[in-house]
């Protein structure tokens, strides 16, 4: 199929699809769409910036159009599994965009934000539910949700639904589905346990794979950079001078090294956010929209939470440090490809990551160039980099400072979660809002401060703050804006659709 018109999709699709300017579908789609439509299972391997995401939502709207059956009480049609929030917030809102002329209601529910929206967006059903199993398994538990009725299962991100643990919950949750139902498998990468799981859910399925991994790999400049750990810091603040860094995605390891970036970062003078699991879900979202809408120039990153970012025009990735899991390599510097574009990958390296660098060359087959120090730039040696940091350690923390009248510490007996409304008044009745303000353009907008947080616990009352990105432990962040609104006839909403 070279044009979405041979599909013989539903004529709302097709005109969603015309409306944004799409006219010609990725490999995967071309591959998947037809027999999705014909209610076969599939099984795809395809990496994030490919477009399946359309691959699998508009079959699956084209059957949803076709049978108008009604979604049963506290139940869905269609039921999408997505590992990460921002995966499953970013699918939610592409099922609204192609299908804003169809009469069909969807919503998304995930950990990290107040269950009781959530529960009262499914009460009278829904056509399609993104959701993560954690939350899934929440709301079934509390009888809030039922599963009798999926027609349709979407099992996104299978590979890293494994990594993050869920592969229990994922087993719970496929024995309550119908055994006559059609299932939908994609995963970036197909080792034995997915392909066994694939074989165990999955009947008589069509097999589709595109985008090899060294094929991402050859799109994009890569340079590696050898330089030790004192003094990486540097080394960014310096390359990011540059004015032709203009949107860059920094990854690291783990979640305290992207929040010391981040302070570097500032003091440096540079514009930049931190984007992880210890994030509260609103932080996130503020976060990837400001990276969005430009007012932020720099992200920074774990792999965890980047899966599923969907962000144009990245300039620049930066490898602050090596992956310890070559594939991740690949996931992370195909964010400044997408769509067939190309794009530049700067990797620091230093002694303990040179095995990491060589099992990266192996599996992506080819030799990463090695590139000198930016003109002008002079690292610091390991003993001055040593010195700084024993300062920075020795610094005494900074003491937050209340605005006059307000009380310091915590209130509520220093109860897990308590008094943090921030000053801001709780609502009377316990409910945070959590609807999602959209500019005309489709991405967030920044109505902030005009969202309530959630009220204070008192000390022994139970909270639900299943984070299922992460686990956060001793954690109550606020709700988010758009985490769990109410379920919402997807015609309503007026963005550009992405895949």
């Amino acid at each position: 199929m070279t044009q979405f018109t041979d599909f013989g999709l539903a004529q709302p699709v097709l005109k969603a699809l015309e409306e944004a300017g799409y006219t010609t579908p990725t490999p995967i789609q071309a591959q998947a769409i037809a027999p999705a439509m014909e209610g076969r299972d599939i099984c795809g391997i395809a990496q994030t910036g490919t477009g399946k995401t359309a691959a699998f939502a508009l079959p699956i709207l084209h059957r949803l159009s076709l049978k108008r059956t009604r979604a049963p009480r506290r139940g869905c049609r269609v039921l999408v599994l997505s590992p990460t929030r921002e995966l499953a917030s970013q699918i939610a809102e592409s099922f609204a965009d192609y299908g804003r002329h169809l009469p069909l209601t969807s919503t998304v529910v995930f950990g990290g934000v107040t269950i009781s929206r959530q529960e009262r967006a499914l009460a009278n059903g829904v056509d399609i539910l993104v959701a993560t199993p954690g939350r899934l398994i929440d709301l079934i538990e509390r009888r809030s949700l039922t599963l009798e009725g999926v027609e349709i299962l979407v099992l996104d991100e299978a590979d890293q639904m494994l990594d993050l643990g869920f592969i229990h919950a994922l087993k719970r949750i496929v024995k309550m589905l119908p055994k006559e139902r059609q299932s939908l498998f994609f995963s970036a990468t197909m080792p034995k346990n997915i392909a066994g799981l694939a074989d165990q859910y999955l009947r008589d399925p069509i097999q589709v794979a595109v985008t090899p991994v060294a094929t991402t790999a050859e799109r994009v400049d890569q340079q590696v950079i050898f330089v030790h750990t004192g003094a990486k810091q540097a080394l960014l603040n310096h390359i990011l001078r540059d004015p032709d860094y203009e949107r860059v995605l920094v990854f690291t390891r783990t979640k305290h090294g992207a929040d010391r970036v981040v302070k570097g970062l500032e003091k440096a003078g540079v514009n930049a956010s931190a984007i992880h699991g210890n994030k509260s879900q609103p932080q996130r979202e503020r976060a990837l929209a400001a990276f969005k809408d430009g007012s932020c120039r720099v992200l920074v990153a774990t792999d965890i939470a980047a899966r599923g970012i969907d962000v144009e025009s990245v300039s620049h990735v930066v490898n602050y440090d090596l992956p310890n899991v070559p594939e991740s390599y690949v996931h992370r510097i195909g964010r400044t490809a997408r769509a067939g574009k190309t794009g530049l990958a700067v990797s620091f390296c230093n002694d303990e990551e040179r095995a990491y660098l060589r099992d990266i060359e192996r599996i992506t087959r080819q030799k990463v160039p090695v590139g000198a120090f930016p003109e002008g730039f002079s690292a610091p040696s390991r003993q001055e980099a040593a010195e700084t940091a024993a300062d920075e350690a020795r610094r005494p923390p900074r003491q937050p400072q209340g605005r006059p009248g307000q009380r310091q510490g915590r209130p509520g007996g220093g109860a897990p979660g308590a008094g943090r409304n921030n000053g801001r008044p709780a609502r009377r009745d316990g409910a945070a809002v959590v609807n999602r303000a959209t500019t005309q353009d489709g991405r967030p907008g920044d109505r902030q401060d005009q969202r309530p947080a959630r009220p204070a616990v008192r000390q022994g009352q139970r909270t639900d703050t299943r984070n299922d990105a992460r686990p956060q432990q001793g954690r109550n962040p606020r709700p988010a804006g758009g985490g769990g609104g109410e379920g919402r006839n997807i015609g309503w909403l007026d963005r550009a659709p992405r895949s």
